[in-house]
């Protein structure tokens, strides 16, 4: 009788596998304006919630509506953060990719306009502008990668806070053990060559390196497809 694989078991959904979200103080996005005004928003409070990497800020914005956000290096409860096309470049406020100087740090970047924000979110991250074209902003992210942006996308100036977060080791793995229970990740992550043969495809033998191709191909079932899905090349890159 066949087994499902972590994998497959953590897609169905089940309760074991559920991000506990009832726990986390809300999504951290962008409050919704009008274009072409500016609403401000006054800092209430500063959150820690265990689905954030990163502390966050709560804004009770001029328009009556309540938000949070992930908080920028130097923000303290009682600032005042702008939004709009036209406000002043500081830790906090919130402007279009166009409206932003070339150089300048920016966390929490819209993937479309009005989407809130999608890309870097976590603690001590942040991204700088690169290019300003007419149809498009170029961003460089974490990740060195280059991306392109609309102009009409809204981002927050500054770094996000907590960027000492992972300086500081565990020590104990019960320690790393609460943290990931805060999240509901899987931890500790197991070698699938190190499974017995019913719980992974590579898995089985009484040795640990079985020599076992972890090449699966774009067809394969979905108790098999595993490891490298149809790769274009492996081994080492040799330069």
């Amino acid at each position: 009788m066949g087994k499902n694989l972590i994998q497959q078991k953590r897609g169905k959904g089940s309760p074991r596998y559920r991000a506990p979200s009832f726990r986390y103080q809300g999504k951290a996005n962008f409050a919704r304006y009008e274009e072409g005004k500016s609403i401000s928003a006054q800092v209430t409070d500063i959150l820690h919630s265990s689905g954030h990497s990163a502390p966050l800020m709560e804004l009770r914005h001029s328009n009556g509506e309540d938000g949070i956000l992930q908080a920028p290096e130097g923000v303290k409860v009682g600032d005042q953060i702008q939004i709009g096309s036209d406000v002043e470049i500081k830790a906090g406020n919130i402007l279009p990719l166009r409206s932003i100087p070339e150089g300048t740090s920016i966390y929490n970047i819209e993937s479309n306009p009005g989407d809130g924000g999608k890309f870097v979110r976590a603690s001590g991250a942040f991204a700088k502008i690169i290019t300003k074209m007419e149809d498009g902003i170029v961003v460089e992210l974490p990740s060195s990668k280059r991306k392109t942006f609309l102009p009409e996308c809204k981002a927050a100036i500054g770094v996000i806070a907590g960027s000492g977060r992972t300086e500081k080791p565990f020590l104990k793995a019960g320690n790393r053990f609460y943290a990931m229970k805060a999240k509901n990740k899987l931890w500790p992550l197991v070698s699938g060559t190190s499974m017995n043969a019913l719980s992974h495809p590579f898995g089985g033998s009484s040795s640990h390196a079985k020599g076992i191709p972890t090449q699966s191909s774009r067809n394969a079932p979905p108790g098999r497809k595993v490891g490298k899905i149809a790769p274009k090349r492996t081994g080492r890159h040799k330069r």
